[in-house]
């Protein structure tokens, strides 16, 4: 037979020195996975989902760093509207994208092969696009 866990338990769930201030820190996302289920080892941050270790004063310096330019070097930012400089081939889609096509209210996400910019584009749906292939509108 096991043994019975006590009912009663040693851990509070509300009050406590410091309790306030735990439940109202900032909750660091995981840069991989984007999970809010981190926890800190040492200096590092880790996330329990998918075990990704950093230095969370590292990744803050990155993120300030990075930016998109588009095909003639304009600074993209969330929000902005860009013209397609040429035509583009979509998969599943019989005419695609022509050079012209103005898309509206972009998002910058981490490159994924190269496509830095989501976007939805009328007639065609949710898409991801090259920086390289817009420009600024």
């Amino acid at each position: 037979m096991l043994p019975q866990a006590p009912r009663t338990s040693r851990y509070r769930l509300s009050g406590g020195p410091g309790y306030d201030a735990l439940m109202n820190a900032p909750v660091e996302m995981c840069p991989e996975c984007a999970s809010e289920h981190t926890y800190e080892i040492g200096g590092l941050l880790a996330c329990s989902i998918c075990g990704f270790e950093w230095n969370p004063d590292e990744v803050q310096e990155t993120e300030a760093g990075a930016e998109v330019r588009d095909s003639v070097g304009n600074l993209l930012s969330d929000g902005d509207s860009v013209v397609v400089v040429q035509d583009l081939k979509v998969k599943g889609s019989a005419g695609g994208i022509k050079a012209g096509t103005k898309v509206r209210n972009i998002r910058l996400v981490e490159p994924v092969d190269g496509h830095d910019i989501d976007c939805r584009i009328d007639g065609i749906g949710r898409m991801r696009l090259k920086s390289s292939v817009v420009k600024k509108a």
